[in-house]
């Protein structure tokens, strides 16, 4: 069989359907933009993320009879409100905390040099002197280059006030419309498409229906796990509660991964401040009951309607999409990942498999 019959029994099997053909082309359209125009287009995906995340609500108030330029009204204004109070009252202490973490990395470091001279001199045989100042040499320049990176990020965001300024103006007015005339605007992008779409329906109610699931339930994890974090560290009395809740917070983002990373600070910071004694075990005890609460009570409860994927699957997904699209890459990492699953599931077989499956339609009916 020559390469030639092999590549057109192929492209029998998957693209015989018109449909499928232009899907593609829609699909391989809709990610070059993106890849592309991605930064150009940042605030109006962001937008789009955030009406995604606000759509329940207004489809909650219109449930109840409220009309629907009301509902849009009281959900985008209580954003709004949610939005001014972290700005005023979260953002600060976060900075405050990050500048006393930095003004503090000398004399963590300090103390991380003497407790591994303590190290050192407990256990002399499997810890070296050698050893000991190989690990403060790699801890020097690694608190250099962030410190390098932590100035050259705060001169860097002093050009970046004006973009700031565009997204706080443009990403609520964007919000507010994609609220407002959400089934205009659908209407519009459906108006565009041929009259035959019975895939790119499936496609579709399969996206609306992951990617909103995702993003509210994400997002709900997100403010359950900072806030739960916060409250235990600091009736632990740890510093820098909020900043570490916060990391905590977001790195549900990444499975697996994120809950690995975020680890080393709260550790790093447990152990500076108390010691290798038993309030340090307590708040890695602490920290461990939350990550496991997180992920076999909340995840199963929010994400109950998600498709189920393998752990590989989800690690290459994040791998995958975080290279190319960077953070909004990895928050939209599952999602995707499911997207394409489902697509796999939902494409035409070819010819052949179509008549199969309308043979036994008849037996079934």
């Amino acid at each position: 069989m020559s390469l030639r019959t092999v590549v057109r029994g192929w492209i029998d099997h998957y693209f015989s359907d018109e449909e499928a053909v232009l899907l593609l082309v829609l699909l391989v359209v809709g990610f070059a933009v993106v890849i592309w125009l991605g930064k150009m287009l940042a605030p109006f995906l962001t937008a789009l993320v955030i009406a995604f995340l606000l759509q329940g609500g207004v489809n909650a108030l219109t449930r109840r009879k409220v009309p629907h330029l009301i509902a849009v009204l009281t959900v985008f204004l209580a954003f709004v409100g949610i939005l001014l109070a972290l700005a005023l009252i979260l953002l600060p202490l976060i900075w405050n905390q990050l500048a006393s973490l930095i003004q503090e990395t000398p004399r963590m470091f300090a103390s991380g040099q003497r407790m591994l001279d303590e190290l050192q001199m407990t256990y002399p045989k499997l810890i070296t002197p050698d050893l000991v100042q190989d690990w403060i040499s790699v801890l020097s320049r690694e608190a250099t280059q962030i410190s390098q990176r932590a100035l050259t990020l705060s001169l860097a965001s002093l050009g970046n006030v004006l973009a700031l300024i565009v997204y706080l103006v443009l990403v609520p007015i964007l919000v507010f419309f994609m609220l407002k005339d959400r089934d205009r605007l659908v209407g519009f992008l459906v108006s565009l498409l041929p009259a035959r779409r019975d895939l790119m329906t499936r496609v579709w109610i399969e996206m609306d229906l992951q990617i909103a699931n995702y993003v509210r339930g994400k997002a709900t994890e997100i403010v359950i796990v900072g806030t739960v974090t916060f409250f235990t560290f600091a009736f632990f009395g740890l510093p820098y509660s909020a900043l570490l809740a916060v990391l905590v917070g977001f790195s549900v983002l990444v499975p697996y991964i994120g809950a690995a990373v975020a680890t080393l600070p709260v550790a790093a910071v447990a152990g500076f401040h108390f010691g290798l004694g038993d309030d340090f075990l307590y708040v890695l005890v602490a920290y461990g009951v939350i990550q496991a609460l997180d992920g076999n009570v909340l995840v199963p409860v929010l994400f109950s309607e998600a498709v189920n994927l393998h752990p590989v699957s989800i690690i290459l997904a994040v791998l995958f999409f975080g290279g190319i699209w960077g953070f909004w890459g990895i928050f939209f990492a599952i999602p995707l990942a499911t997207l394409l699953k489902a697509l796999v599931y939902a494409w035409p077989r070819g010819i052949k498999h179509k008549q199969r499956s309308m043979a036994k339609l008849p037996a079934n009916g």
